[in-house]
């Protein structure tokens, strides 16, 4: 064994690939969940289970142990207010890193964060983001820590990307944003590779890092829809959704779930986030401190995502 990772969000999309990829290079993953078993899913992964939650110090101090490494991939995406992303997003990410930073051997710390927190005053999740990195330079001097900031992370099991990816592969593409943004993508196995990487690498630098694919300049909804033309083999319907149109969908969330008591995806902040113009990224600091390159493009991504062949 390497070494032992304490791991959170290992039932989630993107902690789920990290924990398979970390156990296959041999890692000894301790990984906290807060439901009596695991989720069917991770059965034949080779973990340590640490029952608790993210609010408990107690359930921290048992998961964060021993370990060499704490990785905080736990997040809250759904919500509309502050107070539904601070609990998990920052108090939980200031627990965690005070109690890695009270051990003796000190552990290594990275944080997946998201490129959210570039733009924190666009909603409530990435000012969440940006106060999670914040709390986590508090820690200390003693706590050697990294956060990475991916772009929109796409791959099998993603639930979030995955309705409208399949919807283009059908044949309509619906165009949220605005028609001169440029965004950046990641597909997740090579966000577990940067993980990977770092792992082996001494970054001494204590900072947030930008994650992409590494397509220049990153991506247009055109040369999106585009790469689902070469798929299908013919034409894809692109349709410019109005923002008047979103912001309306966004504010009738917004009141149902203030009744029923969800927690929607589409809000007045996320629709802020959708039209925003620039999500490019930029690989460039990161790879001058760890050997890390992404390999998946978009097409192959879509594929794998899609579970298609040839």
């Amino acid at each position: 064994m390497r070494g032992v990772i304490a791991l959170t969000g290992a039932t989630g999309f993107i902690g789920s690939a990290l924990a398979r990829r970390l156990t296959k290079e041999g890692w000894q993953v301790r990984a906290l969940h807060r439901l009596p078993t695991p989720p069917a899913y991770l059965t034949g992964i080779s973990l340590e289970w640490v029952r608790g939650t993210l609010d408990d110090r107690d359930s921290l101090e048992g998961l964060v142990g021993d370990a060499d490494v704490v990785i905080h991939c736990a997040g809250v995406l759904r919500g509309i207010t502050e107070a539904d992303f601070y609990p998990v997003n920052v108090e939980a990410v200031s627990r965690l890193a005070s109690i890695a930073a009270s051990r003796s051997p000190v552990p290594r710390f990275l944080l997946i964060s998201s490129l959210a927190a570039r733009e924190p005053e666009l909603s409530p999740y990435a000012a969440s983001k940006r106060m999670g990195e914040i709390a986590l330079s508090k820690a200390g001097d003693r706590l050697p820590w990294t956060a990475l900031r991916p772009p929109a992370v796409y791959g099998p099991g993603d639930r979030a990307l995955l309705p409208l990816l399949r919807l283009m592969w059908h044949g309509i593409a619906p165009i949220p944003g605005r028609q001169d943004a440029r965004f950046s993508l990641l597909y997740v196995e090579d966000l577990a590779e940067a993980a990977m990487q770092w792992l082996s690498s001494d970054v001494s630098e204590r900072c947030a890092f930008e994650l992409d694919d590494g397509h220049p300049q990153g991506y247009t909804w055109r040369e999106v829809t585009e790469t689902f033309e070469r798929l299908r083999g013919r034409r894809v319907l692109r349709v410019q959704v109005p923002e008047l149109m979103l912001k309306l969908a966004a504010e009738l969330n917004r009141m149902a779930a203030s009744v029923i008591g969800y927690s929607p995806m589409l809000t007045p902040g996320k629709v802020r986030e959708f039209r925003h113009p620039n999500w490019v990224c930029d690989n460039a600091p990161f790879r001058r401190v760890v050997n890390w390159t992404p390999t998946v493009e978009l097409e192959e991504g879509l594929r794998l995502t899609l579970g298609l062949h040839g």
